[in-house]
């Protein structure tokens, strides 16, 4: 059955999350009019929800942004796996559901209602280089000096993370409106220890017009920046990280990394518009 569906992704309730529209039963389009559909629905990312091709897999999809196909993204995936677990989607093993994507097979499961996945591997880590780290800070419109560090996190789409000292100066942040070439950057602040929210999350990227886009929740990077977090030992334990504030959202992530090591990205998934295309 051809539908669509707007679903609230990362949200404390309706329209506080992420959207992402997800387009099922339409398995003869071609990548130039996925495209045009999702520029046409002009949200941050659209899905397709396919068949697998993979015999480990239980759906495959494509995501995109009005201007390229991501490997990954983690908010579509969860808004992707609702979207097929609500059409009636089984998957073959109970305990967990594996979605396939250009970046592999990713791993999903039900965590405490919410559903939840596990990121993919970082395909470039370390360091970032003095003349890098200066033009991401005059990107940001602060000094370099206020850079607590910066790193590539990147498991996909292209992320750069910067750490400031609290989540006031991440709330603070102005940055560039526009950008002369294509830039993915996330900022992470520490709350002050006691409260419900451990850390505050803002991210910026480019559209195909090199304008910033500020984006309300980003799935891909709460993994990514976790794999920093877990892997300098700054964080041990299970953590809330919020984002989407300045946005007037109130997004929350729910992050936590189990015995063999993974990282799991959970949060709440919520359809809230569906319809019958005509295309």
């Amino acid at each position: 059955m051809s539908d669509y569906r707007l679903v609230d992704v990362f949200g404390s309730g309706p329209f506080t999350g992420n959207p992402v529209a997800v387009v099922t039963g339409k398995d003869d389009l071609d990548t130039d009019t996925m495209l045009r559909i999702t520029q046409w629905f002009n949200l941050s990312e659209t899905t397709f929800l396919l068949p697998a091709t993979d015999s480990a897999a239980d759906y495959r999809v494509r995501i995109f942004t009005p201007d390229r196909e991501l490997p990954f993204a983690g908010h579509p995936t969860l808004g992707t796996c609702h979207a097929w677990l609500e059409q009636g989607g089984q998957p073959k093993n109970p305990d967990h559901i594996v979605q396939q994507c250009p970046a592999g097979l990713i791993n999903l499961r039900r965590v405490d209602g919410r559903l939840a996945f596990s990121g993919p591997p970082l395909v470039r880590s370390g360091g970032v280089d003095a003349q890098t780290a200066e033009r991401i800070a005059a990107f940001l419109r602060i000094d370099r000096e206020r850079f607590v560090d910066i790193a590539w996190v990147d498991n996909g789409p292209g992320w750069i993370g910067v750490m400031l000292g609290s989540a006031e100066e991440v709330l603070a942040l102005d940055p560039l409106r526009s950008y002369p070439e294509r830039i993915e950057v996330g900022v992470i602040g520490p709350h002050q220890g006691g409260g419900p929210v451990d850390y505050e999350i803002r991210t910026f990227f480019t559209n195909h017009t090199l304008t910033i886009i500020e984006d309300p929740i980003t799935g891909s990077f709460n993994a990514s920046v976790a794999e920093w977090l877990y892997g300098s030992g700054r964080v041990d334990r299970a953590y809330v990280a919020a984002q989407g504030t300045k946005l007037g959202r109130s997004g929350r992530v729910y992050v936590d990394r189990d015995d063999a090591g993974a990282i799991w990205i959970a949060g709440d998934t919520q359809t809230l518009v569906r319809g019958t295309p005509t295309f």
